[in-house]
């Protein structure tokens, strides 16, 4: 710490975010990126834009609003763009869920969300998953000042239905439920459709998985108009243009090329299917996932151990030090043949 720090800086636990080693000939399944790369028309859409770096980015995102608005039947003004998921939940943060109640989101979940309370003053209670690490609706029945949950859950993956999400919604007209769909492309049901019919419901989604843009940083959110300004009074009063020119260009790209998208997606799933059933075959037990990540814990090896132990043969997951959940791991969905490594390594570690 310093002297020299505003009030509150110190109190602040920061994100940690997942590892991104320089290991040579790493099978990286730690931080749930996609292992297929994204539509060939990106490269050719930021090529085409390198000329006009020396201009400033539109300010309103229009033209990757636009696109995103007719790929999901809404209409531009429920669109809102920002440099990744992750800024777009902040100014969500401050912007819709700072209430006088406190915000409710579940106890296993993205580990940014307390840190988003932490920095805006946010208060928040977090509702304990039940026995098999799932979100039960009817622990959200009490007085609130909003809540967020990611569907699919991470680091569970598992889903809840559109009509639950619903449901949900009906519960609390008066206040903002975000649906965070970070994963929601790999067997999920998105919330998209029910923003219609309800003024209370914003939708966040990603680029960086389902269109394997995580280098790039862009995410957007759907809502009804009025919680889109309160967004776009956020954005900027604090920057204007959080999306440079190129990577409007290259999500442009991304958002309208469907059948990339879809293929990319059908081969995680498949690949999916195929490790879980590995997995399990070698006595792990694995929650059904509706992500790009699977969250799986052996019967008698411990989830650090694993981890470690596959840290030595160059290949990474994701292990979490917390209770509950201690003896998982969240391995990401490669491709088939490092999916292989990893089951080849696994069958070595529990044989020795």
């Amino acid at each position: 710490m310093s002297r020299f720090w505003s009030p509150g800086v110190e109190s602040l636990t920061p994100y940690v975010p997942g590892e991104q080693p320089k290991m040579a000939g790493l099978v990286k399944l730690n931080t749930n990126e996609s292992p297929y790369p994204p539509s060939p028309r990106v490269a050719e859409a930021i090529a085409a834009e390198v000329a006009n770096l020396r201009l400033y980015p539109d300010p309103t995102g229009h033209g990757l609003r636009t696109a995103i608005a007719r790929r999901f039947d809404v209409s531009v003004e429920e669109v809102f763009v920002g440099n990744g998921s992750d800024e777009v939940l902040a100014h969500v943060f401050q912007g819709l869920l700072k209430q006088d109640a406190p915000l409710l989101f579940p106890d296993i979940t993205y580990s940014f969300y307390p840190v988003y309370c932490g920095l805006y003053g946010v208060s928040h209670v977090e509702i304990p998953l039940d026995d098999g690490l799932g979100i039960r609706l009817s622990d959200y029945e009490r007085p609130c000042g909003g809540i967020i949950l990611p569907n699919p859950n991470a680091p569970t993956g598992i889903g809840l239905a559109r009509a639950q999400i619903a449901g949900l919604l009906a519960a609390h007209p008066d206040r903002v439920v975000v649906i965070d769909e970070a994963y929601v492309d790999f067997g999920g049901e998105s919330a998209v459709p029910l923003v219609r019919d309800h003024p209370n419901l914003l939708v966040v989604q990603t680029l960086s998985k389902s269109r394997a843009l995580a280098g790039l940083r862009v995410g957007f959110a759907i809502g009804q108009a009025p919680l889109i300004e309160a967004l776009v009074r956020i954005k900027d009063s604090f920057n204007s243009y959080p999306l440079d020119r190129l990577a409007l260009a290259g999500a442009t790209a991304a958002i309208e090329d469907e059948a990339w998208f879809v293929q990319s997606c059908d081969k995680v799933i498949a690949s999916r299917t195929r490790l879980t059933a590995a997995l399990e075959r070698l006595g792990f037990s694995v929650l059904p996932s509706a992500a790009n990540f699977l969250f799986a814990r052996h019967a008698s090896v411990p989830g650090a151990t694993l981890a470690g132990a596959l840290r030595e043969r160059a290949i990474l997951v994701r292990h979490f030090r917390r209770a509950r959940i201690e003896d998982y791991l969240r391995i990401t969905i490669g491709t088939d043949a490092e999916c292989d490594r990893l089951v080849a390594a696994l069958e070595e570690i529990l044989a020795s």
